[in-house]
């Protein structure tokens, strides 16, 4: 039996690959959204704040690696 790396694209292998990835970054998302119950947790609006400037950072981070006019080095006034 062939392996998957040897008969699949580029684009299949992303979309197998990113697919899994961002179901684990939404089950892990919908895991956090647990520690709002306060019933079972404390925390005040600071700690919620940290933690959103963090999530927020870090996706604007990596939308940035998806975006090819962020990777293009060369100045242009022009778009």
């Amino acid at each position: 039996m062939a392996s998957k790396s040897e008969n699949e694209t580029k684009t299949d292998r992303f979309k197998r690959i990113a697919s899994r990835r961002t179901q684990n970054v939404l089950e892990a998302l919908r895991k956090l959204g647990n520690c709002s119950n306060k019933g079972t947790y404390q925390y005040d609006n600071d700690d919620v704040r940290i933690i959103f400037q963090a999530i927020d950072g870090e996706l604007k981070r990596i939308r940035a690696l998806f975006d090819t006019k962020a990777s293009n080095n060369k100045f242009s006034l022009y778009k």
